[in-house]
């Protein structure tokens, strides 16, 4: 993913915590917030409670992966915050990608063409 597409602030996270829209399911949580942009941004937290360094990198790097794939598909003009919960830990590439594209589909964010 480009720099131009990412939440890197302190404070931009924060202004999407406290006045976005949250959405989860089974294995993520996804706060939403309109941002005025051309593009969406997209930021990836992970508390340590999820595993050692080595798995929370891991998963940041799937998770950015899915997000660089699909980012043609999400809506533009939308700052996006994925946390991935414990259990996403365990789970294959595919099934990560079907979670992330599901909350996409709850949160009305994904344009399917």
């Amino acid at each position: 993913m480009n720099k131009k597409n990412r939440l890197r602030k302190n404070m931009e996270f924060k202004k999407v915590y406290k006045s976005g829209k949250n959405y989860w399911n089974r294995n993520l949580i996804l706060y939403v917030k309109k941002n005025g942009l051309e593009e969406t941004r997209i930021g990836i937290s992970i508390t340590k409670k999820v595993g050692n360094a080595v798995t929370r990198n891991k998963l940041k790097r799937r998770i950015r992966e899915l997000n660089r794939e699909n980012l043609n598909d999400i809506k533009k003009g939308y700052d996006l915050i994925i946390i991935p919960k414990k259990n996403a830990v365990d789970l294959s590439f595919k099934e990560l990608e079907s979670a992330i594209r599901h909350i996409y589909k709850v949160s009305g964010l994904l344009e399917i063409r």
